[in-house]
């Protein structure tokens, strides 16, 4: 019964992996990892980060802001732009609406927090797509999403041209991607870089890679409040089993999700991006890392 269930998920491109598996696929300049640093909540603390890039000599390609764009102002949101586009980085921007932001006491519960960040309701979801107009309007690109139904609609929109062609979906580990099937269907409906949960095993990884073609975007740290684990040492397997990855560095800065960076943090969380760049070139130093 196995064997039939297995032919079943290969005929869908869903494979089962061996123990050497190594990941192929790679960005279009050929890369196999770029670095991302998560939780810059506004312009100070990305002024930092970049600040301290320069102090060590990184190359970070993306920053994400997880809060949400209805907590910035329209001049916050346009200096965001305005220094990312002058480091020639990816920048990308929260949706606000979320189940924990609404009034239904449900999601405070322990069996409400399932529920994740997923929009409630039709209001909701016009909301969200507002907050997503907004960021665009002043210059955006990158949009960090939490619902796979608010992908669906913000894709179509895309697609239609009510949206901009080069508007870019990511999609959070809140959303609770784990498996290769639910990873084919996120790229299905418009996804441009996927987010796993922040725990999945090196094989665990490899099977997601094997069955889509978007980047993946995986934690080498978290905030105690996920675990606080530090994957530091995975980090060479995890490139070579998942490329073209994002290693989403600098997360154990923060206690939790949406933790607002500090100026002193942002610092801190460029300084664990030197120790990731450090250790690939003591462990892998054949991994290629994209250019901006």
């Amino acid at each position: 019964m196995m064997d039939e269930t297995k032919k079943s998920l290969e005929k869908l491109g869903i494979n089962e992996l061996h123990d050497d598996y190594v990941s192929k696929k790679r960005f279009e300049d050929g890369g196999q990892y770029r670095f991302e640093v998560p939780g810059i909540q506004g312009p100070s603390a990305l002024e930092s980060l970049l600040e301290a890039s320069n102090d060590y000599d990184l190359t970070i390609h993306r920053a994400t802001q997880t809060k949400g764009i209805m907590f910035l102002l329209d001049d916050e949101i346009s200096k965001m732009v305005d220094l990312a586009q002058d480091a020639n980085m990816q920048l990308f921007l929260a949706v606000g609406p979320r189940a924990p932001y609404d009034t239904s006491a449900t999601v405070q519960t322990e069996e409400g927090k399932r529920i994740g960040y997923r929009l409630r309701g039709y209001n909701n979801l016009v909301y969200a797509i507002e907050d997503v107009k907004r960021a665009v309007d002043l210059g955006v690109r990158g949009i960090l999403l939490y619902d796979e139904g608010l992908l669906y609609a913000l894709s179509k929109m895309r697609d239609a041209g009510e949206l901009p062609k080069d508007l870019l979906f990511k999609l959070s580990a809140h959303a609770g991607c784990s498996n290769p099937a639910s990873a084919k269907l996120f790229e299905s409906i418009g996804l441009n870089s996927l987010n796993p949960v922040r725990d999945l095993q090196i094989p665990m990884l490899a099977s997601l890679r094997d069955a889509i073609d978007i980047p993946i975007d995986i934690h080498t740290e978290n905030p105690k409040s996920t675990g606080g684990f530090i994957r530091h040492y995975e980090v060479p397997e995890m490139i070579k089993v998942a490329s073209p990855v994002y290693l989403k560095t600098g997360g154990s800065v923060a206690k939790h999700h949406s933790w607002d960076t500090t100026e002193k943090e942002a610092r801190q969380r460029a300084k664990q991006v030197a120790l990731i760049r450090d250790l690939i070139e003591r462990h892998y130093p054949d991994a290629i890392m994209s250019k901006l």
